[in-house]
């Protein structure tokens, strides 16, 4: 009787007890937290024994918080050991590769995303491209800041390119980051708007797309991930980079307005 009972225990806690998940720590910018969350659920559903955790950092922090611990002998953060860094720039993590913070050869680009024009949902006479702007003086166009913003840079980049810094120099409207160029195109301050199609997408119910940048001058922002060096789990985390690369996660990226990354 004991050595039954013995045996229903057993079974009973492997049955009703939870194994507890493995985790996988990325280390990432928190302006992908939207990509990197959609792709860590995804992750999890597939594979229900590893838990995914995300530390969100800016991106000079990021590298300071990476540097000390690994200068110093320790894998810990706030969230525990590092598996995967996933900064918003790929610039960021060449540097990193510089100093061998994380594995060069493991790099693998997950996304793109592209230059758009936006403008309100109730707009009916929209412009049918960038150079168009020129031709409808009467537009005013908002723009994030572009000495302190990636999409500010890659905006004056794509203007300069298609010859319209000169004409709508007047009517630029300078906002602070993606998140103002779109308030200020709802609330009327400018007419349109250009920010990076996953920021738009977020807002697709009060804004829409009327152009997509393909200007060979201004390439998409690629967004890619790396194992730390002292990744404590290679096999898990190479599992999580090839999953970013499946139908499954691509499809996840894709609602979220990102293509992929061998997008032409």
């Amino acid at each position: 009787m004991g050595t039954r009972l013995a045996w229903v225990v057993i079974w009973f806690l492997s049955v009703v007890v939870p194994v507890c998940a493995e985790p996988l720590v990325i280390a990432a910018s928190p302006s992908l937290a939207a990509p990197l969350e959609a792709l860590g659920r995804a992750f999890e559903a597939a594979h229900p024994d590893v838990q995914v955790k995300i530390y969100f950092d800016s991106g000079l922090d990021l590298r300071r918080a990476i540097g000390a611990i690994q200068n110093d002998g320790r894998h810990m953060m706030g969230a525990g050991v590092i598996h995967l860094v996933a900064p918003a720039s790929d610039e960021l993590l060449d540097r990193l590769e510089q100093k061998y913070y994380v594995l060069p050869e493991t790099r693998r680009a997950y996304a793109l995303t592209r230059l758009v024009l936006v403008v309100p949902e109730s707009l009916a006479d929209a412009p049918g491209s960038f150079e168009s702007l020129a031709a409808q003086p009467g537009l005013r166009v908002a723009m994030a800041d572009p000495h302190d913003t990636e999409l500010g840079r890659s905006t004056r980049q794509l203007f300069d390119a298609l010859g319209l810094s000169s004409s709508l120099k007047e009517r630029l409207d300078v906002a602070a980051d993606a998140r103002a160029v779109l308030d200020h195109v709802l609330n009327g301050q400018a007419d349109v708007g250009v920010v990076f199609s996953a920021d738009a997408v977020r807002e697709r119910e009060r804004v829409r797309i009327v152009v997509t940048s393909r200007h060979a001058a201004v390439p998409p922002v690629q967004h890619s991930m790396t194992m730390d060096r002292f990744c404590p789990d290679r096999r898990l985390c190479q599992q999580f980079l090839d999953f970013t690369q499946t139908t499954q996660a691509q499809a996840a990226l894709r609602q979220l307005g990102y293509e992929p990354a061998s997008a032409p």
